[in-house]
C-alpha cells in the first residue's frame, strides 16, 4: 500500500492565508455552523468540472447550499436494487434528513461528460462502450437523449442541447423517487433546471410549460 505524499506547498499556504483571514475574521459564524449543524434550503446537483463555481454563482454562504457533484450533472431513475448509488443516496439525505425546499440541477457549457457520451453515440469512443468504462456506463443515463440532437449539424449548438437534455433527464428522473415526488405534489419541494454559460457567465432557467431555457 501506497504511504499519502504530503500536500502541496501551495495546498498549505492557502489553508493557513485562509486561517489567518476568512477564518480568523468569522470564526464565530463558523462555530455556529459546526455546534448548530447543517440546514440548507436547498440542493444543487451540478458536474464535478472544475470550473462550475456554484457558490459563487448564486453567491451563496458556506452552510446554504448542500451541493452533490458528479460527471454531467446526472442523476439515475430511481433503482431500490442494494447496490452502491451515491447520487441517489446524497438526494435521499437532502430530501428525508435535511429537508430541503429547493433541488436544483444546475447543467453548463462545454460539458466534457455530455461530449464523451456524444461521441460514444457516434461510435467514435470505443473506449467508453467498455463494459469497464465507469464514465461511459454513467453516460449511458443520458444516451436515451442522443437520437434527439444527432441530426443537428451545428456541432457547438449539438452540444450545447444535449447538455440542456442531461438537466431535462435528471428532472425527470428524481420525480421516479416515490418519497421526493410525493413532496414535489404537495408542494412541499421544488425542482429547478438550470444551465449555465461558463465563458458569457448567463444563466437559464428551465422552463417545463414551454420546454424551453430561458434567460434568468
Amino acid at each position: 500500500m501506497n504511504e499519502a505524499k504530503p500536500l502541496p506547498n501551495y495546498l498549505v499556504q492557502r489553508y493557513h492565508g485562509w486561517k489567518a483571514t476568512t477564518y480568523a475574521q468569522n470564526s464565530a459564524w463558523y462555530r455556529k455552523l459546526a455546534t448548530e449543524g447543517q440546514h440548507p434550503r436547498a440542493m444543487v446537483i451540478s458536474c464535478c468540472d472544475s470550473r462550475v463555481h456554484v457558490t459563487s454563482i448564486f453567491g451563496a454562504d458556506q452552510g446554504e447550499f448542500f451541493i452533490h457533484r458528479n460527471i454531467a450533472n446526472l442523476v439515475p431513475a430511481y433503482e431500490p436494487d442494494g447496490a452502491h448509488h451515491g447520487t441517489s443516496a446524497a438526494v435521499e439525505y437532502a430530501v428525508q434528513v435535511l429537508k430541503v425546499s429547493h433541488l436544483i440541477v444546475l447543467g453548463h457549457s462545454n460539458c466534457g461528460g455530455v461530449q464523451g457520451c456524444l461521441n460514444m453515440c457516434a461510435g467514435e469512443a470505443p473506449d467508453l462502450e467498455a463494459k469497464d468504462s465507469f464514465v461511459g456506463r454513467w453516460m449511458d443515463i443520458l444516451r436515451p437523449k442522443y437520437d434527439i440532437v444527432k441530426d443537428i449539424e451545428d456541432k457547438e449548438e449539438q452540444v450545447r442541447q444535449l447538455e440542456k437534455h442531461a438537466v431535462m433527464t435528471s428532472l425527470e428522473n428524481l420525480m421516479t423517487f416515490p418519497w421526493l415526488a410525493e413532496k414535489v405534489n404537495s408542494g412541499t419541494l421544488t425542482l429547478h433546471g438550470m444551465w449555465t454559460d461558463i465563458g458569457e457567465g448567463g444563466l437559464e432557467h428551465y422552463n417545463p410549460s414551454v420546454s424551453l431555457f430561458e434567460a434568468v
